[in-house]
């Protein structure tokens, strides 16, 4: 009886021990830490926009009455809506790293990966948008692009596909973290160190990055771009 007790006991730690670490590996970004290779790519270097260009609904205003830059900090008003992005339009197989804060009131803003073909809808490019609104950080919005995620049925709704977390994001005025990786026809997406989002089988694989004007001033200060390894 007390072998039998014992071996019963065994397989229960041995099943909780097994439910934790893959519990753990799901949320921690390290458990999953791609391999890349080469130096980082800084596409915000924290003094100017250099290799930057943008893209507004105005097309009277300027840049640099949209984002401009001090202390290190990217700054964007929020209006008009419009984008700045990359002037090299090819990177693919990649982990990009942002970070970003509301100064004031949340609001919304995105990252958009493999951008391409402008104005696919309305003032936005064709690409994939992945979601910075406060409270929906993580979230994936097709721009003339597709993709499918896990569940889709529950988790689609017209181009938004829900990401996986409540309670990621921290407080307004605090640094976030994002980190969105594409691989082949793969997008990951981890908000301060959580798994929120994937996508697979997405129509574009390659492109230009870009960050969005969306209506509330924002906040960056650091983008940055790592080769992934064997890709």
């Amino acid at each position: 009886m007390r072998l039998s007790f014992l071996f019963a006991a065994s397989l229960l730690l041995i099943a909780a021990t097994s439910e934790a670490s893959a519990a753990s590996a799901a949320e921690d970004p390290k458990a999953s830490e791609p391999k890349t290779t080469g130096k980082p790519v800084v596409l915000f270097n924290g003094k100017n926009l250099d290799g930057w260009d943008y893209h507004l609904a105005d097309k009277s205003v300027p840049m640099d009455k949209v984002w401009s830059v001090k202390d290190g900090i990217l700054h964007c008003t929020g209006k008009p809506a419009g984008y700045i992005f990359t002037r090299q339009h090819n990177f693919q197989n990649y982990v990009l790293d942002v970070e970003w804060r509301w100064p004031g009131k949340g609001g919304n803003n995105g990252v958009l990966v493999h951008v391409s073909k402008p104005e696919a809808l309305g003032v936005w490019p064709k690409s994939l948008e992945v979601q910075l609104a406060s409270g929906e950080a993580g979230d994936f919005w097709i721009i003339g692009t597709k993709i499918n995620v896990e569940n889709e049925q529950a988790r689609r709704t017209d181009r938004r596909y829900k990401n996986l977390t409540e309670g990621s994001e921290k407080k307004l005025g605090q640094w976030n973290a994002i980190r969105i990786i594409c691989r082949g026809n793969e997008v990951i997406v981890y908000v301060n160190g959580d798994l929120v989002n994937h996508a697979t089988n997405c129509s574009e694989h390659a492109g230009a990055i870009a960050l969005q004007s969306e209506g509330t001033p924002i906040e960056f200060r650091k983008v940055e771009l790592r080769k992934l390894a064997n890709e």
